[in-house]
């Protein structure tokens, strides 16, 4: 969400009402609210409530209209990510399922060099929860209020990486770039390990080369998994 704005102006659905653009906005600012604190090395912990609902100037009360805790936030903050790299996915696609994957760590690798400690937190964050189900809709007006340069966002689902991967992973099954005896789980995984291993290590020393090591990573890992050529 590296290009997202946290005021209106943007465009947003002709047919959405003044009161439901609100809400939405509220939302999405809220989000780059917490982002733009865990990027000025602000821990998760210490970034209270109340000081995001100045900055967007809300009530407490109605940040938890919005969501129940402030983990739901954090959540919905990587939803919006999850959409943005599949719109980069998906206009990849066509090249291929690596090309696709490629483009999701683009983007991430884009996103860590702008704000290195985020995903760091994210990540961390994640790693002390249980397994989370039903997450709340992210509504296309939200997509186009958070990614109004991206055209067609409305369109797309917040599926994460569980959602983008193994339909990918599928994909190059299919068009001939992985073998059909691949253990598609065990290239999920693989490739899952490429994606937070990477940002992990080199992000908060040397964000700038997460991209190029991205790529060489999933090299590695691709043609393990393609094996041996005949």
């Amino acid at each position: 969400m590296a290009n997202a704005r946290n005021r209106s102006g943007r465009a947003t659905p002709g047919s959405a009402g003044r009161r439901d653009r609100k809400l939405a906005q509220t939302r999405v600012d809220l989000a780059i609210a917490l982002r733009d604190r865990l990027a000025a090395d602000r821990g998760f912990e210490d970034i209270s409530v109340r000081e995001l609902c100045d900055e967007v100037d809300i009530s407490e009360a109605t940040f938890f209209n919005h969501f129940p805790t402030k983990v739901d936030l954090a959540v919905y903050l990587v939803q919006l990510w999850s959409i943005e790299a599949a719109w980069h996915a998906a206009q990849a696609r066509p090249r291929g399922a690596r090309a696709a994957i490629e483009a999701i760590l683009d983007v991430t690798a884009r996103d860590v060099e702008s704000h290195p400690r985020v995903m760091a937190e994210i990540i961390a964050l994640q790693a002390r929860l249980p397994a989370r189900t039903g997450y709340r809709e992210v509504t296309p007006l939200e997509r186009a209020l958070a990614l109004p340069e991206l055209p067609g966002v409305e369109a797309l689902e917040a599926r994460g990486l569980d959602g983008v991967l193994p339909a990918l992973i599928d994909l190059a099954v299919e068009q001939g770039e992985l073998p059909a005896s691949v253990d598609r789980q065990a290239a999920f995984l693989a490739v899952t390990n490429v994606f937070f291993g990477v940002p992990l290590i080199l992000g908060p020393r040397a964000p700038r080369a997460v991209r190029d090591a991205y790529r060489q990573q999933l090299a590695i890992v691709w043609a393990g998994l393609a094996g041996p050529r005949s």
